[in-house]
């Protein structure tokens, strides 16, 4: 069963993968710098401030959801493509299964090993469960994460309604330690990781509506026969929900606004609604440039975020064990510092990216990606 060749792969997919991993490389830096989740520093200084606003309200809350739809979107674009291949539903099925089995096996590891907000497990669940249930349901099925848009809308409006008449007051960010990433030696580190990550995958496994809100996108091909009205509805309209949703969080993380207690938590849930709704943002921005660029020669910055997008899972796990690395104080103890985690987020970006370039200008798909294929087509 043959994969799908470069030249016929649709690029705006690969751009949104590739740019994913930007964000999710900010988001745990900062968590696992800052020894909390989300990632927040309460007593923020100088330019702190306003990059804790640009950090809450376009990255933080949005790379999970934009991850999470591209893997539903992936599922949707492989079972069409083994469809016109004439391959049968259960052998494809087969693939899916063992697929993300597979998945589960890689979270884990990385989740105990290396860092406990691992997502693999999460989707490696949510993916089999997907192809079980969800993927081969008819086009009435997939209406519903359009009401789940609808009813996402009328969550955040009552959310910003209740923070708007909500409490001033001096409560901290609502944050959870990070008890492994502030462990003294590796060994302790694995042991609180063995009971955070299992909690931290259960939480996840509610991202399936994000998976689900990428499949019903894939169903519309909205990437491969993209309309450009309909994506400039998605941008404008996605990154207008975020930013109103996710803005009094920014605020209140720069420490330009304060909140009660009890407010805070509202801020919190209204940051974490908006997410998704980014995420549409970003998805619907590289459709546009999808179609600005389309069968042109594309430059080596498209070519190089593209190809970072089609080694995922190996760019991934290697941010893992760079954040082992470079934050914990049994090893090189770089932790502690807002900007030095963004640099060390966006350094280890960069250098994926330029790897992926290589890889992909010699053919090489990626070590994850081919040992999954292995163990997936057997």
């Amino acid at each position: 069963m043959t994969s799908i060749p470069t030249g016929e792969r649709v690029l705006a997919p690969d751009l949104a993968r590739g740019f994913a991993l930007l964000l999710v490389a900010l988001a745990h830096t900062a968590s696992i710098f800052l020894g909390n989740t989300p990632g927040v520093d309460q007593t923020p200084e100088g330019l702190e401030r306003p990059y804790f606003v640009v950090l809450f309200v376009l990255v933080h809350a949005c790379a999970l959801p934009l991850f999470g739809m591209m893997l539903g979107y992936g599922m949707v674009q492989f079972a069409d493509r083994q469809e016109r291949l004439g391959r049968p539903w259960p052998e494809t099925r087969g693939i899916l299964l063992r697929r993300h089995a597979w998945l589960l096996v890689f979270g884990a590891v990385d989740g105990v090993l290396f860092f406990s907000g691992d997502v693999l497990g999460a989707y490696g669940v949510i993916g089999v469960v997907f192809a079980l249930l969800l993927l081969r349901r008819g086009k009435g099925f997939y209406r519903i994460p359009v009401l789940y848009l609808g009813f996402g809308v009328c969550y955040l409006s009552v959310l910003m309604y209740l923070v708007l008449t909500g409490n001033a007051g001096s409560a901290p960010v609502p944050s959870v330690e990070d008890a492994s990433s502030l462990a003294p030696t590796y060994g302790d580190a694995v042991r609180e990781r063995l009971t955070e990550w299992p909690m931290s995958t259960a939480v996840l496994l509610s991202s399936i509506l994000f998976v689900w809100v990428g499949a019903w996108a894939a169903k519309k091909r909205v990437l491969e026969e993209p309309n450009r009205n309909l994506l400039l509805f998605g941008l404008f309209g996605g990154f207008g929900i975020a930013i109103a949703g996710a803005l009094p969080m920014g605020l209140f993380a720069g420490d330009y606004v304060g909140f009660d207690e009890d407010t805070a938590g509202l801020v919190k849930l209204m940051y974490e609604g908006a997410g998704l709704f980014g995420a549409i943002g970003y998805i619907s921005l590289f459709g546009l440039i999808g179609m600005t660029v389309g069968k042109k020669r594309r430059g080596v910055v498209v070519t190089a975020i593209s190809a970072l997008g089609q080694r995922t899972l190996s760019a991934y796990l290697f941010q893992s064990v760079a954040w082992l690395i470079l934050a914990p104080p049994f090893m090189l103890g770089l932790s502690g510092n807002t900007f030095v985690a963004a640099a060390c987020g966006l350094g280890v970006w960069l250098l994926t990216v330029v790897v992926a370039y290589v890889m992909h200008r010699r053919a090489y798909r990626g070590p994850a990606e081919i040992l999954v294929r292995k163990l997936a087509y057997r």
